[in-house]
C-alpha cells in the first residue's frame, strides 16, 4: 500500500486531508509537527510523498523540508506544501529552494489535491519499478562478474591443471623409455649368464650322464628346461622393449611378402609338425612398419598353431576386409581365424596383458608376453587387435590398420631413404 506522511499542527487539517483522499486507499502517517515528522522519518523512509502545511511553531515546513532533504535516503520523497492563499511570492520560491515539487493553496480543492497527488503518487511507482529495476540488474550485473571470475579461474586451474597433465605424461613417457631401456639392458645382459648355464648343463649331459643317479638326471632335465624358457623370455621382453626404443620407420610394404617370410622361414616347422593346413587370401599395401609387422604375424599365427586340438588338424585362414569403419576412421582389418581350442569370450581382453595366461605352463608352453607385444605394436600403428572365441570351437584375432595413417616428417624422410 502507498504511504503519504501528513505534518500539520492542527489535527483538523490532517483529518481533513485524509478524508480527501481516503477513496484513493492510500496508507497515511500524521505528524503534529516538524520534529515529530524528522522523529518517524529517522525509522521510515519508504513514503511516496509528503503533505507538509508551511506554517507550524518551533519548525516550519521549509525548515523541515531543508532537514529532511540532508538525509541521502529521504531526498527522493516529494513534498507538498499546503499554505494559504496570497502567500508571498518570496516564500513560495523559499519554498522551492527547500526542495518542494508543489504547493496546495488553502481553502484546499478536493479535485485539485487528488490530481496532484495522484500525478506524483504514480510518478513515485514508475520511479521505485525503475530503482527495483537497476537493483535487479546490477544483482545480475552481480552474479555474471561472478560467474565471469568463476569462468576465468575455473579457466586458469583447468590450464593449469593442462600444464600439469602434458607435464606429467612427458614424466611417464620418459619413465617408460627408461624403464624399456633398462629392460632391454638387463635382458640382454642376462643372454651371457644364461648362455654359459646352458653350455655348462649341456657339457655335463653330455659328458657326465653315465656317473649321474636318476634324480641327478631329472634336476639336470628341469634346469635346461628352465634355462630354455628363460632364454624365451628374455627373447620376447627384448623384442617388447624394444618397440619403444626402435625408431620409427613406416614404409608402404606388401603384406603378402612379409606374411610369406614368415610361414615359409620361422613358422615352417611348426606347420609341418602339427600338420596345418593355411589358407590365405590377398592381403592389401598398406604403411606399417615392416620390422614390427614380423613379430606381430609370427605371435598370431604361432598361437593358433599352439592352442590348436589335439588329433584334429588346424586349419588358419587368414583375409582381410578394407572396408570397415570404426570410430568415424577408415581401417584395414586382417582377420586370423583357427579351429583350436579357443576361450570364453570375458578373457578377449585379459590375454593381452602382460605375462597374463589362461592355461598353466605345464599344459602349452609360452611367456605371456606375445599377445601383449601385439597389442603394442598395433598401438604404434595407430590400430588396434581385438579377438573373438568360442571355447572348443576356435578363435579370430583381429588387427586394425588406419587407412590414414599419418607420418611425421622424420618418419617420411625414412620412407624416403628405404624407398629410392
Amino acid at each position: 500500500m502507498t504511504k503519504i506522511l501528513l505534518v500539520d499542527d492542527n489535527e483538523s487539517n490532517l483529518t481533513a486531508i485524509e478524508s480527501l483522499l481516503a477513496r484513493d486507499d492510500y496508507l497515511f502517517v500524521k505528524a503534529r509537527s516538524g520534529r515529530q515528522a524528522l522523529k518517524i522519518l529517522l525509522h521510515e523512509y519508504d513514503f511516496a510523498m509528503i503533505l507538509m502545511d508551511v506554517k507550524m511553531p518551533n519548525l516550519d515546513g521549509f525548515e523541515t523540508a531543508a532537514l529532511i532533504y540532508e538525509r541521502e535516503k529521504l531526498k527522493h520523497i516529494p513534498i507538498i506544501f499546503i499554505t494559504a492563499h496570497g502567500y508571498e511570492e518570496e516564500n513560495i520560491y523559499k519554498g522551492y529552494q527547500a526542495g518542494a515539487v508543489d504547493y496546495i493553496y488553502k481553502p484546499i480543492n478536493p479535485d485539485l489535491i487528488r490530481a496532484k497527488v495522484s500525478v506524483f503518487i504514480d510518478l513515485y511507482k514508475k520511479n521505485y519499478k525503475l530503482i527495483e529495476q537497476e537493483r535487479k540488474l546490477s544483482l545480475i550485473n552481480k552474479n555474471l562478474e561472478a560467474e565471469i571470475n568463476e569462468r576465468k579461474n575455473s579457466e586458469e586451474k583447468v590450464n593449469a591443471l593442462n600444464f600439469q597433465l602434458l607435464e606429467n605424461i612427458d614424466k611417464l613417457e620418459t619413465a617408460n623409455r627408461n624403464l624399456d631401456r633398462f629392460a632391454f639392458m638387463a635382458s640382454h645382459d642376462l643372454q651371457e649368464p644364461l648362455r654359459k648355464i646352458r653350455v655348462l648343463g649341456s657339457r655335463l649331459s653330455e659328458k657326465y650322464s653315465d656317473l649321474l643317479d636318476e634324480d641327478a638326471k631329472v634336476y639336470l632335465s628341469r634346469i635346461e628346461k628352465a634355462a630354455n624358457r628363460m632364454q624365451l623370455l628374455i627373447r620376447d621382453i627384448l623384442t617388447f622393449s624394444k618397440i619403444s626404443l626402435e625408431e620409427k620407420k613406416f614404409i608402404k610394404s606388401d603384406l603378402n611378402s612379409i606374411l610369406n617370410e614368415i610361414l615359409t622361414d620361422e613358422l615352417d616347422h611348426s606347420i609341418k609338425e602339427k600338420q596345418a593346413i593355411i589358407e590365405v587370401d590377398e592381403l592389401p599395401e598398406l604403411i606399417v612398419n615392416p620390422n614390427l609387422i614380423r613379430p606381430l604375424f609370427f605371435n598370431i599365427i604361432g598361437n593358433a598353431l599352439k592352442y590348436s586340438k589335439s588329433n584334429v588338424q588346424p586349419i588358419i585362414r587368414i583375409y582381410s576386409d578394407s572396408s570397415s569403419k570404426e570410430a568415424g576412421n577408415n581401417y584395414s582389418r586382417i582377420f586370423f581365424k583357427d579351429n583350436g581350442i579357443g576361450f570364453e569370450q570375458k578373457y578377449s581382453e585379459q590375454i593381452f596383458k602382460m605375462f597374463n595366461r589362461l592355461h598353466f605352463q605345464n599344459e602349452y608352453e609360452g611367456t605371456g608376453v606375445g599377445l601383449a607385444l601385439c597389442k603394442k605394436i598395433m598401438e604404434v600403428h595407430g590400430g588396434f587387435i581385438t579377438a573373438t572365441s568360442i571355447l572348443g570351437v576356435g578363435s579370430t584375432f583381429i588387427i586394425s590398420f588406419p587407412m590414414n595413417l599419418k607420418v611425421t616428417e622424420s618418419e617420411y624422410l625414412s620412407v624416403s631413404k628405404q624407398t629410392c
